[in-house]
């Protein structure tokens, strides 16, 4: 029996994303070696604070801001070269050294103008019809997936060989051209236009290629930790989530492994990550979405005092009570086995908490979210109400130290989804966590 093997963690957003996974991951990665993107593109993002400065990142892994720890791009991430680059040189030019410690799977399928092209004309041609629009970043990142399980994706490793890559990308064209421009009204992509700017930047991406799956098995033998970073949320999730209002990939923890080449017995321990109410990007249902426009209102409290914004679009994000309901959806797909709360600090000053324990739906009562938008959007929810707290959980560390209400708060939370909360975020600062089980402790 090999005692050298290293344990794994997946850390997965159980709401619509934006429930702050990049802190936490940034915090798990001091007992982690390696940091593994799994799912998505840069439509998603993680904002970091350490030491009072804020780093936005987009594609490359949250661990990167920890000197001497290996990120690794998996497979089942769809890559815009030109976006991982400009990251890159953000980080560099902040003093992080990343090339040397980034390694991007030969497999992640390229996000190419075209795919921007389409995204942005469906969009509008929605909008323009009066239908309601999914809310997508316009960044490629749906069609990117569409031509990955078509089978015809331009991949990374296609950069290698100019010819091969020329032939595909004239196919690719061909069609989606057609589309953009008798479809959907739009210009078409020019081919050398696309081709050029592949095949320039190819050379600089080209030391930092590897077979990732390869890589992170022989990482996990030597004995490292491994770290898994979800981007989006479970409710994102394309068969999971709100459909079909949702992201084109798996944000889900068994995609973990699919996503980067290792298999699912190498995934020890899933952490799921939970703001202490709720928040949604775009279009879509929301339960126990509040009025967060109107100043004084809960909903607004928590939109202003949470600074609730897309870390990579800037949309204002819809805000709502906590849905208990909704996270014992996550907790089944995930199968989660702890929690850590975030923005708990957030929740200061509010009189009174909401939070929601089942729905009524069609004259029934239910306890867990149901698939499928239609059947969400009926859903009203089953409140209970708790007294809320006045005293500061800024920068609380230790679990005793929270006021009594926001320690009941977090109880009750515990109780109605059957999840253990394992760790608490009382700021966006690196070191304001409350730890009450590590999750590289078996």
């Amino acid at each position: 029996m090999n005692t050298t093997q290293g344990r794994n963690v997946v850390v997965v957003g159980t709401q619509w994303g934006d429930e702050g996974k990049g802190k936490l991951v940034d915090w798990l990665t001091e007992s982690a070696q390696g940091v593994v993107r799994f799912q998505g593109g840069h439509n998603a993002g993680h904002t970091l604070v350490i030491n009072g400065v804020k780093t936005a990142l987009h594609l490359i892994p949250s661990g990167i801001m920890r000197a001497g720890v290996k990120c690794y791009i998996g497979n089942g991430v769809v890559l815009s070269v030109p976006k991982l680059l400009e990251e890159i040189a953000g980080l560099e030019k902040a003093g992080v050294e990343v090339r040397s410690r980034l390694r991007v799977s030969e497999a992640c399928p390229l996000i190419l103008p075209y795919h921007v092209a389409l995204d942005v004309a469906r969009e509008a041609a929605k909008e323009k019809s009066g239908t309601e629009k999914i809310g997508t970043t316009g960044r490629g990142i749906g069609p990117t997936y569409e031509d990955k399980v078509a089978r015809r994706a331009l991949r990374v490793q296609d950069l290698k060989y100019p010819e091969r890559f020329a032939a595909k990308l004239r196919d690719n064209l061909a069609l989606h051209n057609d589309v953009l421009v008798n479809h959907l009204h739009a210009s078409p992509v020019d081919f050398d236009t696309v081709f050029n700017e592949a095949m320039a930047y190819a050379k600089e991406l080209a030391p930092m290629v590897a077979d990732v799956s390869r890589e992170l098995n022989e990482a996990h033998k030597a004995g490292a930790n491994l770290l898994f970073e979800g981007a989006q949320g479970t409710l994102l999730d394309v068969d999971h989530g709100t459909y079909p209002f949702v992201t084109s990939s798996n944000c889900v923890a068994g995609n973990a492994a699919a996503g980067s080449g290792v298999g699912p017995g190498m995934l020890h321990y899933v952490l799921g990550i939970t703001k202490a109410y709720c928040t949604r990007v775009g279009g879509g249902p929301f339960p126990t979405e509040l009025e967060w426009e109107k100043e004084g209102t809960p909903g607004w409290h928590m939109a202003t005092v949470g600074a609730e914004k897309g870390t990579t679009t800037g949309r204002a994000r819809r805000c709502g009570w906590f849905d208990a309901a909704l996270l014992k959806r996550s907790a089944q797909v995930n199968g989660l086995t702890g929690l850590c709360i975030t923005k708990l600090d957030v929740l200061d000053g509010l009189k009174e908490l909401k939070l929601c324990t089942g729905y009524m739906l069609d004259g029934e009562t239910i306890d867990i979210l149901p698939m499928g938008a239609d059947e969400i959007a009926r859903c009203e929810p089953i409140y209970e109400t708790i007294e809320g707290w006045s005293d500061s959980t800024v920068g609380v560390t230790q679990f005793d130290q929270l006021p009594t209400n926001a320690r009941l708060y977090l109880q009750r939370i515990e109780q109605v989804t059957g999840v253990p909360i394992h760790m608490v975020s009382t700021s966006p600062d690196r070191d304001h966590t409350i730890l009450m089980h590590h999750p590289f402790l078996a």
